[in-house]
């Protein structure tokens, strides 16, 4: 069995494990005693989680650099950005219409029992939103340090700042070539470290999904059924319209895309992080045939503009809350809500929760109690899983996409087995 597949295993294998601990602790122990295990056993993830952001700052900025280099003039870096906020701005476009469509039709808020709030986790999230306005979200793109941007993991910031830094660069031309040849070494580097830091990943696994039954026991399935139920037909009909644009475009290469990503989709889904497989989709996205400038260019873009399964989400709990509470929104603040989500989830790191915070703040713009993120609180978790997946699979198309436009996807070789 090759490494990778060895990894996916043992990954699934923790994720089984994680079941059964977790439910054996919530049906045996006192809560203090669960609180407690939760808490510790938390700190697998934790510990995977942090080995993934230490990398993710330097990766972003070495690969972003030299791709912007290696592109070569700035024409060819305003023509790629231009197509890939092209896709990024019609698929987000298409997550937040579907969302809103989807709890028009199913009215999944008048399934929620407003008994089964979780209020210590809204207070927490409550806590989180006062931030949102359009002087933060300026604040939020445009850095002030690089250092504070790369301490704080702040992907879109590190993106202007790399983008800028990358222009420059290109426009010196050969004065700058050792300084790009320096940054290249340096990205091949921290591309094997990734190898080493994925060895983590079934341990964060099995961290986050015995912490969460411990916590929730299964019988949240049986409350919030229905509302999981009606999101995931969601997230089907999002996947059938991203890969059939994927497949209008890839053609026969969409299957072998999905191949290529499996182990980073299995990933995202089970640690709910699209950041912990940053670098290691980067390096899958070459080997299926993307060039490694395009790749370099177009991924960081899209963690920051193109999380398609966060976008629907959006719209999709905002408005769920509002049903449960009764409260009518007609097809006008409807629309504008979508278009606040559209700017305010921009640069929404692809951290845990992230959309949760942007759902509050929106909710409280409207009107909408935004304690009301109690309700879809315990359900969430599972609800994360299949949108941080979902946002993987959009960022993988958009950069095969606009490598294709480009020209530059390549039939990778046929060897399965590299590590």
């Amino acid at each position: 069995m090759s490494k990778g597949n060895r990894l996916t295993l043992f990954i699934l294998v923790a994720m089984a494990l994680g079941i059964g601990v977790g439910y054996v602790v919530n049906k045996q122990s006192s809560p203090e005693s669960i609180a407690k295990f939760s808490t510790n056993i938390k700190l697998l993830t934790t510990i995977f989680l942090r080995l993934v952001q230490m990398i993710i700052a330097p990766l972003v900025f070495c690969t972003l650099v030299v791709g912007i280099a290696k592109l070569g003039d700035l024409k060819t870096v305003g023509r790629v950005g231009g197509k890939s906020l092209l896709w990024f701005v019609s698929a987000s476009l298409v997550s937040l219409l579907l969302g809103m469509v989807l709890v028009n039709f199913f009215q999944p808020g008048a399934a929620i029992d407003l008994s089964n709030a979780d209020t210590a986790g809204a207070k927490d999230l409550i806590g989180k939103t006062q931030e949102f306005s359009l002087a933060k979200f300026v604040e939020h793109v445009f850095p002030k340090s690089v250092f504070e941007a790369m301490a704080t993991n702040e992907i879109l910031q590190l993106v202007v700042f790399s983008i800028f830094f990358g222009v420059a660069a290109t426009a010196l031309g050969d004065y700058a070539k050792p300084l790009i040849k320096a940054l290249d070494a340096a990205s091949h580097i921290i591309l094997k470290m990734v190898g080493y830091v994925m060895n983590f990943a079934p341990l964060g696994v099995f961290g986050a999904i015995a912490a969460v039954i411990a916590t929730k026991g299964l019988s949240v399935f049986n409350f919030y059924g229905q509302y999981l139920l009606y999101f995931l037909i969601g997230i089907a009909l999002l996947w059938a319209i991203l890969l059939g644009v994927g497949f209008l475009i890839l053609r026969n290469r969409v299957p072998v895309l999905l191949r290529r990503i499996a182990q980073p989709l299995l990933i995202a889904f089970s640690t709910t992080s699209s950041e912990a497989v940053f670098p290691k989709l980067t390096e899958e996205l070459e080997r299926f045939g993307c060039k490694d400038k395009i790749v370099a260019f177009v991924l960081p873009l899209g963690y920051s503009f193109n999380l398609d399964g966060s976008m629907m989400y959006m719209t999709f709990a905002s408005l769920a809350i509002a049903q449960a509470y009764g409260i009518h929104l007609d097809l006008g603040t409807q629309l504008t809500m979508l278009i606040v989500l559209m700017l305010t989830s921009k640069g929404i790191a692809g951290v845990p929760r992230a959309s949760l915070v942007v759902v509050t703040a929106t909710c409280a713009m409207f009107k909408i109690p935004p304690e009301g993120i109690a309700l879809i609180l315990p359900i969430d978790h599972f609800c994360d899983m299949f949108r941080t997946a979902t946002n993987v699979v959009g960022n993988a198309l958009a950069t095969s996409v606009v490598s294709k436009w480009e020209g530059e996807l390549e039939h990778a070789p046929a060897t399965h087995h590299e590590s």
